[in-house]
């Protein structure tokens, strides 16, 4: 088996699919990529058995053929070369690969790739086209609320609810949740899903990238994204999701509206004289004022700072783990942001003063920390 392709468009193909491979792996094929090539076109497979992705490459080929070249050995080697075209030399008895370039010649034995594990077929799927700029945009604004609680494994992925007129995402740990719904999506039946954490992480390194629409398709295991020539297909998280609208406040008679990069900087400047354990701020509100402060009393560290607001509703104080603040306030877009609340001990509401899209609509939702008075 021979075939001529170039090194840079190589070199892209496999950087993009490199992601799903792990450092230690329990089947030691696993550490290759598989090389596949059907009448003039090669295939390249990574897989962690869990999450398998494949994306497609024109070459000069004479024939058809199967191998499975080391991942890691490959990969340096690309990274080496200017862009030249590179001639792939296999041996099918012994499945010795020869690469020839412009500088000299590479040898490195590879795999039989009929060990390769099969991807296991999408049995009857559904399906729904998303552009990539707006998947983008769930995954980024709901990855980081997604928890690492091994005992629940339904809060470590994203929750993807396809409804008849709206498509909602989902990320919880219990301490913070953020549900992100486009309107100008929808599904012809509805359905619902859990995606795990690593294939959500590949996709949004990918689609910054990815200028076209989305296509996911899938059934009651598996969900299979498919953008240009490559397709990703993981498994999804079995169990059921909380009924996260039951834990969303509905009656928040106050509301601040603040300045969101003023509220960051600020909470930024002064969660670093926090306690380190709970990393507590604590915002009082009074007329048009916000106090942010905190304290250690271990080190007798403390911090005030004072920023203009509006607010409407009751003069209160309550505090927040300083760290989910942060994140949500730097995953927000508007100038400013709404902050709605009830009471010291009841969940904030956090969402956009104005919106850059009129199909999405984002709500992030984070628990306070009692005050130690």
């Amino acid at each position: 088996m021979k075939f001529i392709v170039s090194s840079e468009i190589l070199l892209r193909k496999v950087q993009l699919i490199s992601g799903v491979l792990n450092a230690s792996n329990t089947l030691p094929i696993l550490d290759n990529f598989l090389f596949e090539i059907k009448k003039g076109e090669l295939s390249i497979t990574a897989s962690d058995l869990e999450t398998t992705m494949v994306t497609k490459i024109a070459v000069e080929a004479k024939e058809d053929g199967v191998v499975a070249i080391p991942a890691k050995l490959l990969l340096d080697t690309l990274k080496t070369f200017p862009d030249q075209p590179l001639t792939f030399t296999i041996d099918a008895e012994n499945f010795g690969i020869e690469i020839s370039s412009d500088y000299g010649k590479y040898k490195l034995i590879g795999h039989n790739g009929n060990e390769f594990p099969k991807t296991p077929k999408l049995e009857s799927p559904a399906s729904i086209n998303i552009g990539s700029v707006v998947l983008a945009s769930a995954v980024n604004k709901t990855l980081f609320a997604t928890g690492n609680d091994e005992l629940r494994p339904v809060m470590s992925g994203v929750y993807f609810e396809i409804n008849n007129d709206n498509l909602t995402f989902v990320a919880t740990d219990a301490h913070k949740l953020v549900k992100y719904t486009r309107a100008d999506l929808k599904g012809d039946k509805g359905a619902s899903f859990i995606l795990p954490k690593k294939p959500l992480t590949l996709l949004k390194n990918i689609l910054g990238n990815v200028g076209e629409e989305v296509t996911i398709e899938y059934n009651e295991t598996n969900a299979m994204f498919g953008f240009g020539s490559t397709k990703m297909q993981c498994r999804l998280i079995d169990g059921k999701y909380p009924n996260y609208n039951a834990v969303i406040p509905t009656e928040n008679p106050n509301k601040l509206t603040v300045s969101r990069n003023a509220l960051l900087n600020s909470v930024k400047r002064v969660s670093i004289f926090s306690n380190k354990t709970t990393h507590q701020v604590r915002l009082k509100m009074t007329g048009s004022e916000l106090h942010i402060s905190a304290e250690d009393l271990d080190f007798a560290n403390e911090a005030n700072e004072r920023l203009t607001c509006q607010y409407e509703g009751e003069d209160m104080e309550i505090g927040f783990n300083s760290r989910f603040l942060v994140e949500m306030l730097s995953n927000l877009d508007s100038d400013d942001v709404n902050i709605a609340m009830s009471a010291p001990n009841r969940a904030g509401i956090l969402t956009p003063s104005e919106k850059s899209d009129d199909n999405e609509e984002v709500l992030m939702l984070v628990m306070p920390v009692m005050l130690n008075n």
